[in-house]
């Protein structure tokens, strides 16, 4: 294998764990954004209407259960499991699509996770643990 692929691979398998990291870090603050929305629907500053609104109970639980479950995935993926790369990958588009559509309520943490989870997609997308 050459040594550029090597380089490649490394930075790869670093970013996935760093991805592991990032996804038990992302999935604990949803839990608890989702327990903030659940409390206490006044937390969260209200825009303009719009044909997908959700009351920030239903918000509230959509985050906690996508968080609970990207936090299991992030902490299956430190074991390496070929499963747990795939459902990274799966939870990671889901909490783009919901945090896609959170958008209008938190702009700015909303854009925020869907990067974050752009570079865990890329990352376990990308390393191959039989080339390290």
């Amino acid at each position: 294998m050459s040594e550029d692929s090597l380089v490649k691979q490394g930075v790869a398998q670093g970013t996935a764990m760093g991805g592991a990291v990032l996804l038990v870090t992302v999935g604990v603050l949803e839990v608890l954004q989702g327990l903030s929305a659940i409390a206490k629907d006044e937390v969260f500053v209200t825009g303009v209407d719009y044909t997908y609104e959700f009351d920030f109970t239903a918000w509230g639980w959509t985050h906690l259960i996508v968080g609970a479950i990207v936090t299991a995935i992030g902490v299956a993926l430190f074991t390496g499991a070929t499963w747990a790369r795939l459902g990274a990958m799966v939870i990671c588009a889901v909490s783009i699509f919901v945090n896609f559509l959170w958008l209008p309520y938190y702009p700015m943490w909303a854009i925020t996770i869907i990067a974050l989870n752009a570079v865990v997609i890329w990352a376990v997308s990308r390393w191959n643990s039989a080339d390290t």
